[in-house]
């Protein structure tokens, strides 16, 4: 759905608490209904909070560094944005990336962000629901991605195949995270498409942040702590329960581990020992 207007409305810088990746405040009453309120961030992560969301947000995600050089926007609502149409805008004029759909608010949402200009992402609150917007935080996290990080978000078109070698000993020097774990569980989400792989991990190598935490283990005979959590992938890779040891590898987005590679442990060894002895490793990968 396009717009196809000028946008008419004036834009006022909106206070609120920031530090250049996060932002969050607070909307309010004017008799201006032309107003836009305008939040500028400049982090390739983060996420904007909005309160007591009046008239409309424009939020423009100006990169500065090496993430300036990334080509695609990504945005995930959070669960309580009701009430609320999210639009991209490019120069100018509308285009309608969001409904207040409880199905759409669950959806990760990609776009480019090539162009001269780099396109704003524009919230439109409804009149209709004032009352229950002070309830209320809306509001989304962002990512900026290259065309490579975007596959596990990016729906039906993205890869279920095996990881081949060269791809595994690459996988585990450049991923987010790279765990060994046993599988706990798979649960299936029909509705957006997915599914959850509980993991029970003897060892994190490494992980960009918090998404697998040390819990308790009451299957244990003698209390002891282990890695638990989970890892997302497309439910029409149609993933199953499997015994034994994996190595885990993948990116993280959103809050969320999403699967890359996931080779028997023992074919890891395997393929690794021989890489080493060739001389093909891409790094060195602490064994054991």
């Amino acid at each position: 759905m396009l717009l196809n207007v000028i946008i008419p409305f004036c834009f006022l810088a909106l206070h609120g608490a920031a530090d250049l990746c996060n932002w969050t405040g607070s909307g309010f009453a004017s008799a201006d209904s032309r107003v836009v309120f305008q939040v500028r961030l400049s982090c390739a992560e983060g996420s904007v909070k909005w309160l007591h969301p009046v008239q409309a947000l424009r939020v423009v995600l100006d990169p500065k560094g090496s993430s300036a050089r990334r080509n695609r926007i990504c945005i995930k609502p959070f669960a309580s944005s009701g009430g609320v149409s999210m639009f991209v805008e490019r120069a100018g004029k509308l285009q309608l990336m969001q409904t207040q759909t409880a199905q759409a608010r669950r959806q990760v949402i990609c776009f480019s962000a090539d162009g001269a200009e780099r396109p704003a992402i524009y919230l439109q609150a409804s009149p209709k629901s004032n009352e229950l917007w002070g309830r209320h935080v809306i509001g989304f996290r962002y990512e900026l991605m290259g065309n490579r990080s975007i596959a596990p978000l990016g729906g039906m078109q993205a890869s279920c195949r095996p990881c081949s070698d060269a791809e595994l000993l690459m996988a585990i020097c450049n991923s987010d995270f790279v765990i060994r774990a046993h599988i706990k569980n798979v649960s299936h989400d029909r509705q957006i498409q997915t599914s959850s792989v509980e993991v029970s991990a003897s060892r994190v190598y490494w992980q960009r942040s918090g998404v697998f935490e040390q819990q308790l283990d009451p299957s244990a005979s003698l209390p002891s702590l282990s890695w638990h959590g989970h890892i997302h992938t497309l439910l029409h890779c149609h993933v199953k329960p499997g015994d034994g040891e994996f190595l885990f590898t993948g990116s993280e987005h959103f809050g969320e581990a999403w699967l890359g590679c996931a080779p028997r442990y023992k074919t890891f060894l395997s393929i690794y020992e021989k890489a080493r002895q060739e001389r093909r490793n891409s790094c060195d990968f602490p064994l054991g």
